[in-house]
């Protein structure tokens, strides 16, 4: 059987006005009214003098693009799902896609930090209303990366060919805050140009981070994770001057390689790892290793007072790919060794395994590149800047969402 006509086009169209297509919106958008979030837009946020008034009502204009980015919108065009079917039934005061294109246009360097001070507030608040993050009376995570969103056109302010060859990138840096039982939130998100360095920024944005995270757990012990492209002087201070630890990769350098070499063999202990990993230089399967760890002072090429004393925790997995002569297995057994530099106060493989975990960033930046931040759909870079911190608003109130006691408290 076969169809006898081949349709050129299909347009598809919801426009029954009694349905609801995004009822999910319902709790989601309580809840942001409930912790205050168009207050605090209203409070934070001023677009002043803007040409066609868009900075007038921001606090309508916001809760529209965070109310599209829930039902996900990853286009200003998306937004318009909002006025389709019987959604002006149940919300009202939602913008039009070229509306709010222009609220994102007239945004400046100093409006993003405003919105991003609006993300910071949302999230304490969350916090307060919702169980957001538990077991951080005790521990906290705040993970620090990087990633690349690649980007079209020539006319997208900020895209330049950076570290993805042959491909034009924005250049967000990225901050989480979790704790052993609970699902990383936003803490921050900073829009950068293509060819950023990973660690352009990052000591303030750290700072602004874990000013967040004190004011949500005031007494829990706070750990800075990062990979190797974070392993400076100035990102351990500032970690320091708020009373975490960090949890740093060291890379290979001339002064960590002395220091492993010093380990000796009675120091290291086999661990068998349950749930194997994949080595990131060679892409091989991993299951089993060896630990150790040494006293260890950090970046002693700089001043006395800003070198770190610590330990560097250090696994070694045997290269699957070391040839060795018959009988000479021992003597030219081959190790790759992977140090990261610890200031906390964990034991050795309890640390270690804390600072694999940092790879649970990479969830949060999957659902970036999976709802809102697949597209930075504006050619200005400050509305781009203003369209991923509203994503990081957005996902943490979605997280929130789906916390015990469910969405039934959120429409009291």
């Amino acid at each position: 059987m076969q169809s006898l006509y081949a349709p050129t086009s299909v347009d598809v169209a919801f426009d029954e006005p009694n349905l609801i297509g995004d009822a999910g919106l319902v709790p989601v958008v309580a809840l942001a009214e409930q912790v205050g979030l168009p207050e605090l837009v209203l409070e934070h946020l001023a677009i002043v003098d803007a040409d066609n008034s868009a900075g007038a009502n921001p606090q309508a204009k916001v809760m529209s693009l965070v109310a599209g980015m829930a039902a996900g919108a990853d286009s200003i065009e998306d937004i318009d799902r909002l006025r389709q079917g019987g959604n002006r039934g149940v919300f009202e005061q939602i913008r039009a896609p070229s509306t709010v294109g222009t609220f994102l246009r007239a945004f400046t360097h100093g409006h993003v930090q405003q919105l991003s001070t609006v993300l910071r507030r949302s999230l304490i608040a969350l916090a307060k209303r919702v169980n957001l993050l538990p077991g951080a009376d005790q521990v906290v995570f705040v993970d620090l990366d990087s990633t690349h969103r690649q980007v079209y056109g020539y006319a997208k302010q900020g895209a330049q060919h950076g570290r993805l060859k042959g491909k034009k990138t924005l250049h967000p840096l990225i901050a989480t805050a979790s704790t052993p039982i609970a699902r990383p939130v936003l803490v921050g998100i900073r829009l950068r140009k293509g060819k950023s360095a990973d660690v352009r920024g990052a000591p303030r944005f750290l700072a602004e981070a874990l000013a967040v995270v004190r004011r949500i757990a005031p007494t829990a012990t706070v750990v800075v994770r990062a990979d190797a492209k974070f392993y400076t002087a100035d990102v351990a201070a500032t970690a320091a001057r708020y009373g975490a630890s960090v949890s740093l990769t060291t890379g290979s350098n001339p002064s960590v390689n002395a220091a492993i070499s010093t380990i000796p063999d009675t120091a290291w202990t086999a661990i068998h790892y349950p749930d194997a990993f994949v080595d990131t230089e060679t892409g091989a399967l991993i299951s089993d290793a060896q630990v150790a760890e040494i006293p260890y002072t950090a970046f002693t090429s700089h001043p006395k007072a800003q070198q770190v004393p610590g330990r560097l925790i250090v696994r070694r997995v045997k290269r699957l790919t070391a040839q060795a002569a018959a009988g000479q297995d021992e003597l030219f057994t081959t190790w790759r060794h992977h140090a990261v530099f610890v200031t906390s106060r964990f034991e050795t493989l309890q640390a270690e395994g804390q600072h694999r975990d940092h790879a649970i960033v990479e969830q949060t930046i999957a659902d970036a590149a999976g709802s809102a931040l697949a597209h930075l759909p504006s050619g200005s870079f400050s509305a781009n800047a203003a369209w991923a911190v509203l994503w990081a608003i957005v996902h943490n109130l979605t997280r929130a969402t789906g916390r015990p006691p469910g969405i039934d408290m959120f429409l009291r």
